[in-house]
């Protein structure tokens, strides 16, 4: 009897130990590199070669993709959602991969990546325009102006469940009185095309799914 008594101690202190450690799992994503999606018609600007969504033509500063995959990174690792794998890994595993495959399909290639790396869920994100500002702070010739989207993709079925989009020319407020909150959480001043990436970073990402949306999608 004594010894009854004593499993049934220690299955409930293994029940109550694994059900905040259930609680508390996460789904892992990778984060891959943005890929810049060159403007083949300036007239008409560049396209999104997943979603198709259409985007003003302009200049990619050199390097630019760098930055905004670590800013996502940074930005991703503060909401807690995920389970976030290391930049190293990702980059790693793309090294040993044909850059050209990703060029020609960018889609089937990063689940297929996504899946090698044995994640949940993969980021993938496409630079469109990163133009820096001309001028200070207080007054410029040029506005900054940047354009990129990033897609969630559920590696165990390959689909889609949420895409977030900025495409903005910063303009002066006297442009568009109705603007008012954006221009003041932009500082109430000319951003660099950094900040102004941080900026559209973080308004994209108020959208993001949760940990309870992620977990109830279909």
């Amino acid at each position: 009897m004594k010894k009854l008594l004593v499993s049934f101690f220690m299955l409930g202190v293994i029940l109550a130990w694994s059900a905040p450690l259930r609680a508390e799992t996460k789904f892992s994503l990778a984060i891959l590199p943005f890929l810049v999606e060159r403007v083949e018609d300036r007239a008409r600007g560049a396209v999104c070669p997943i979603c198709r969504g259409p985007y003003g033509r302009g200049n990619v500063l050199a390097g630019s993709q760098i930055y905004l995959t670590r800013l996502l990174q940074e930005k991703m690792e503060a909401t807690g959602t995920f389970k976030l794998l290391p930049p190293e890994g990702v980059e790693e595993a793309l090294s040993n991969r044909d850059q050209r495959q990703f060029d020609l399909n960018p889609m089937r290639s990063s689940i297929q990546l996504g899946k090698e790396l044995d994640v949940d869920f993969i980021l993938i994100g496409f630079l469109y325009r990163f133009e820096q500002r001309v001028g200070s702070s207080f007054g410029v010739d040029k506005p900054a102006s940047v354009g990129f989207d990033v897609h969630l993709v559920r590696l165990k079925d390959g689909k889609i469940v949420w895409t977030g989009k900025f495409d903005e020319t910063q303009r002066p407020l006297s442009e568009n009185l109705l603007k008012m909150g954006s221009f003041v959480r932009r500082k109430a001043h000319w951003l660099t095309a950094e900040e102004l990436s941080s900026v559209g970073m973080d308004e994209m990402l108020t959208r993001f799914p949760g940990p309870k949306e992620l977990e109830e999608m279909p």
